[in-house]
């Protein structure tokens, strides 16, 4: 985007961005027509991104991680977006990972974070319920505690890399008798032969096709009470509300990279499509169209690496990240609606990325929290 770079790029990130540029476009970028197809990517896909090292890029060495910051998350999560990769569920990975890092013991991180980072165990974070979406203090799944088990019965809907899960980070109510945000802890779940453990079929979606996104059910699925996270129940609401920056962050990353994105490949279209006799671009409306994206785009990229920044050092408050999540996935619905528009019936047609670009964007306004819910935690903030 003309002369700007990000203030938290360096050297050594540069040299990190080209590596997984390349990764990502020799191994995933070939495969993703494939997975969208097939609602879910080939488990070796998360084996082979942590044989290059881009899985858990920011958790501490000695769990098996990079022991990077933020920005090497950041790099990876741009460069699936700049390639339109869709299929793969690096942020999700990463969330887990990062309630592990905060809440877990010493025991948990070495059980579960080398495997995470190796990519031989795949993570989901299980909240949304059907009754339970974006108000996550009306969720109904329990966990009973009998002797040294918590006995969980009920269900998840919309969880990312579901279809893969071999750990679930569960959102539960572990006192059924507390109200609202009280009583409700999160558990590690591990699904590998887990009685009482199903997964139902991959949902149909509008956008991001290729991630499998998953029901999950609990049947008196029985789990060690030592898989609670953090020292005692009843903590997890606020547990995951000190998380969710973290997660909005990246949504807002992501949306960032694919409005530059569509404003690149809508701009080499204009310029070759001709009409009336001159290009596309010739014309003062699709000029002018265009200018006023680039201009929302350049905002949003100086609003998001001051939000990484933030999020480097340890700074970033949630009315801010609740600012970034809805203003920046709203701008990017937006764009990419205006940069369809200007390819014509042609940005309708799957053949084209633009058409991606804009179905996968249209999810980001509702999960991570709706934006309509974003606006009331800025306003609480007032």
């Amino acid at each position: 985007m003309g002369g700007y770079k990000s203030p938290w790029m360096d050297d050594e990130l540069a040299i990190f961005r080209s590596s997984v540029r390349r990764f990502v476009r020799e191994e995933f970028v070939p495969n993703e027509k494939r997975w969208r197809e097939q609602h879910h990517i080939d488990r070796e896909a998360w084996q082979k991104a942590g044989d290059v090292g881009i899985l858990l890029t920011d958790v501490p060495e000695e769990y098996g991680g990079g022991s990077g910051t933020f920005a090497h998350e950041c790099v990876v999560m741009e460069e699936l977006s700049f390639a339109g990769v869709t299929s793969f569920g690096h942020m999700v990975q990463s969330i887990v990972a990062h309630y592990l890092v905060a809440y877990g013991t010493d025991e948990q991180k070495q059980q579960w974070l080398p495997a995470m980072a190796q990519g031989r165990t795949v993570a989901a974070l299980a909240m949304t319920e059907p009754n339970a979406g974006s108000d996550l203090q009306a969720i109904r799944t329990r966990a009973i505690r009998e002797g040294e088990q918590y006995v969980i019965s009920g269900s998840k809907t919309f969880i990312t890399n579901g279809y893969h899960a071999d750990l679930v980070c569960l959102a539960t109510k572990t006192n059924a008798t507390q109200k609202g945000a009280q009583g409700i802890s999160l558990i590690m779940v591990e699904t590998k032969n887990l009685e009482g453990y199903r997964v139902g079929g991959m949902l149909d979606k509008i956008g991001q096709r290729g991630q499998d996104t998953c029901e999950l059910f609990f049947d008196d699925v029985r789990v060690p009470a030592a898989n609670l996270l953090g020292t005692e129940e009843g903590k997890g609401f606020a547990q995951m509300m000190e998380q969710l920056p973290y997660e909005r962050t990246m949504v807002g990353v992501g949306g960032v990279a694919a409005m530059e994105r569509a404003l690149e490949i809508t701009t080499q279209y204009v310029k070759e499509r001709k009409m009336f006799g001159k290009t596309l671009f010739d014309l003062q409306n699709t000029r002018f169209k265009l200018a006023e994206c680039q201009t929302e785009a350049y905002i949003s990229r100086v609003f998001i690496d001051h939000c990484i920044e933030q999020v480097i050092v340890g700074t970033l408050d949630t009315a801010t990240a609740a600012m970034a999540k809805w203003w920046l996935t709203d701008k990017q619905f937006q764009i990419a609606d205006e940069c369809l528009q200007l390819h014509g019936g042609y940005g309708y047609s799957l053949e084209y990325p633009i058409a991606h670009i804009w179905a996968d964007s249209r999810v980001q306004r509702i999960y991570g929290g709706a934006n309509e819910v974003m606006k009331e935690l800025v306003a609480r903030s007032l």
